[in-house]
């Protein structure tokens, strides 16, 4: 993998760049849309590819690794051909679905052992075995194995917390350098910042990050239920050690101000669920602002779902239609409604990198921010 940063930003410290991959280039900033089991929920891939232009997804090695599991992936000749994406993957590690285990899982030196939500059978996940794993999962970027503490961490459990997932990177450094990719292209390593909110740690784990000169870093541990004022501050401590000739991801994060906050504060990939959890509940983000479709207020409402043209979608249908949809239970709502989600996004990370380019990128976020937050 290669990041080759193409513009940066007079006013803030928003950048756009290029990651290529041999399953394709991702310009950014880009946000990544999540399929989880290897399917991004109630998208078809050729709507991910025509409507909503995504250029890379995420899957998650916990759950892939559950269902279909190793031997499935394995023989399918890993996740692209399983699922026929032949764009670029990332896979996260599994360590945030095992910190939301707390009451299933048990961690130490060596890892964390954990009980199936599907069946309670138990399984030992490490930093090595994690790389194993993703070799086999067979995504393009792969993440370190890491714990991911609760916001509310306190100072002693944080620091605790931040220098078990220091030694796991080491292991998993180590085990992935010491490894060879299992299908015919290369797979690239992100190590993940931790820290909670407490700037030391972040500014300590950053720098052990930064000391191993990977070709992609990675955020973890927040929007977990920090302020967003304290997520703003860590992501401007950790960045300002970060290289920046690196690609930075913001993981699972977040909101639309949440995401153009944080390119203003020079983070490059992003990755969130919320585009299509809250599609699938009836919640539409658009260019004029938020739009509960399940309201009576639209049961008359004939006008395009969005009148930027953001996706076909949206001018296909009417808020009308996709209100009719949703009462009537039909399953094509909460489809057009994440197709649409995530349509948003996409253009939205786009539109940025445009302004970036522009050099309007700090007054164009602070005009489009007040636009989108407003619930209509």
């Amino acid at each position: 993998m290669k990041f080759l940063l193409k513009h940066t930003n007079n006013h803030s410290k928003a950048r756009a760049g290029v990651i290529l991959t041999e399953h394709g280039e991702i310009e950014t900033p880009v946000f990544m849309p999540v399929g989880t089991v290897g399917a991004v929920k109630g998208v078809h891939v050729k709507d991910l590819r025509e409507q909503v232009k995504a250029k890379i997804i995420l899957g998650n090695t916990y759950h892939l690794y559950l269902r279909p599991g190793l031997e499935v992936l394995k023989q399918a000749g890993g996740l692209h051909k399983f699922n026929a994406w032949n764009n670029p993957i990332l896979t996260d590690s599994g360590g945030y679905q095992v910190f939301s285990l707390s009451h299933r899982r048990k961690l130490s030196e060596n890892g964390a052992e954990f009980q199936s939500h599907i069946d309670g059978s138990r399984h030992f996940f490490t930093p090595e075995n994690v790389v194993d794993i993703q070799r086999i999962i067979g995504a393009d970027i792969i993440m370190a194995f890491d714990e991911c503490p609760p916001g509310d961490s306190n100072y002693e459990y944080a620091k605790k917390s931040m220098e078990l997932t220091n030694r796991w990177l080491k292991r998993g450094i180590e085990r992935f350098d010491a490894t060879e990719p299992i299908y015919n292209y290369s797979q690239t390593f992100f190590p993940i910042v931790q820290g909670c909110c407490y700037k030391d740690l972040r500014q300590q784990s950053a720098e052990y990050v930064a000391s191993f000169n990977r070709e992609g870093n990675a955020i973890g541990g927040l929007a977990v239920g920090e302020p967003q004022d304290v997520m703003y501050e860590m992501i401007e401590v950790v960045n300002n050690i970060l290289p920046a000739d690196k690609p930075r991801y913001l993981m699972g994060v977040g909101t639309p101000a949440n995401i153009l906050e944080a390119i203003s504060l020079g983070i490059d990939m992003f990755d969130c669920v919320m585009p299509t959890r809250n599609g699938r509940n009836g919640m539409l983000f658009t260019s004029k602002g938020i739009i509960n479709i399940k309201n009576e207020k639209w049961k008359y409402d004939f006008s395009p779902i969005d009148d930027a043209g953001i996706c076909s979608t949206d001018l296909l249908y009417s808020r009308a239609y996709l209100r009719h949809l949703f009462v009537a239970g039909e399953m094509l709502g909460p489809q057009l409604a994440s197709i649409h989600n995530l349509s948003f996004y996409l253009w939205l990370v786009k539109e940025a990198r445009n302004q970036i380019i522009e050099n309007s990128f700090k007054e164009w976020k602070n005009q489009i921010i007040k636009q989108v937050i407003v619930k209509l």
